[in-house]
């Protein structure tokens, strides 16, 4: 994915993981959020359940989400990705470039979830809206801009 192109990611066990593998055709949410957060850990559930159910409707779907951490510290990060978040990846708490993905995005808030195609062009930046409104149909809608190859199966 050009938006991580060069970068590493972290999966849940605070594992690196191949980014320009994992991140391949899909459509990306970044998710920013804190653990120290009210309405960040009022969202974070809803996410997983949107997150578990789209992949478990799947076997190959073409989505993933990243998380940005607004955590004070790397401690109070992997808590709150241990204790709460689904099986998706993070940006390395020390990574610098998360200021400048919160620049890029115009962050003001949190949370805030973005969701955008392989380049990194944004596709919304009302995903957090879009999920708690319309549940899981909000992805074929994501899907129709994300310019993504879809795996088609034949019957």
């Amino acid at each position: 994915m050009d938006v991580f192109s060069g970068r590493m990611l972290i999966n849940r066990a605070n594992e690196a993981v191949d980014t320009d593998e994992v991140l391949r055709n899909k459509i990306v949410g970044l998710f920013f959020s804190a653990g120290w957060c009210p309405p960040c850990l009022d969202f974070t559930p809803i996410l997983c359940e949107f997150y578990t159910e789209l992949v478990e409707n799947s076997s190959s779907v073409q989505f993933e989400i990243v998380f940005i951490s607004s955590d004070k510290s790397i401690e109070d990060m992997l808590e709150y990705m241990q204790n709460m978040h689904g099986d998706w990846l993070a940006l390395p708490w020390m990574d610098p470039y998360k200021h400048e993905l919160k620049n890029r995005y115009s962050i003001t808030a949190l949370p805030k979830l973005v969701i955008v195609k392989e380049n990194g062009d944004v596709i919304t930046d009302k995903g957090r809206k879009q999920i708690r409104d319309h549940g899981l149909s909000c992805f074929r809608n994501w899907m129709e801009v994300g310019d993504v190859f879809q795996n088609f199966v034949a019957d």
